[in-house]
């Protein structure tokens, strides 16, 4: 893991990505914040770049690749999978459904997303804190 590297943030409302814009730009951290509005775009980065994101905080429900596909196929990802990148879900909504998938696909988490803005900010600075604070294998190439 690259606690240095950017904040992925896979969101499709174009809303929810302002106000996370505003959420991460108060809580200061230094990491770049990534943004993609569907799955297939974060899939092409994620697969082309040399860049080692931090974080990949989705959504589950996007246009053309879902979060929970999406998820798939970064775990069926050799080269994606050794990188040790946190894989959480950030969504309006748990279905029950959802959430059997998502934890099935390995991710680190699921978190629903408040309605309140305070609300979004203490969440998110509780899941960089314990992803700052954790231990992960190395990645070497």
């Amino acid at each position: 893991m690259n606690k240095g590297g950017p904040i992925i943030i896979i969101e499709d409302d174009l809303d929810d990505q302002d106000i996370l814009t505003d959420v991460f730009k108060e809580l200061d951290y230094k990491n770049k914040i990534i943004f993609f509005s569907d799955g297939e775009k974060a899939l092409e980065y994620l697969t082309f770049t040399d860049v080692e994101p931090f974080i990949i905080f989705s959504d589950i429900n996007m246009p053309k690749l879902s979060g929970i596909d999406l998820r798939a196929k970064i775990h069926e990802n050799e080269d994606l999978r050794l990188k040790s990148i946190p894989y959480l879900f950030f969504s309006t909504s748990a279905e029950q459904k959802h959430v059997i998938d998502a934890y099935s696909k390995s991710i680190q988490g699921f978190f629903v997303k408040p309605s309140e803005y305070g609300e979004i900010k203490r969440i998110i600075k509780t899941i960089v804190s314990y992803w700052e604070a954790c231990v992960s294998p190395n990645y070497i190439r």
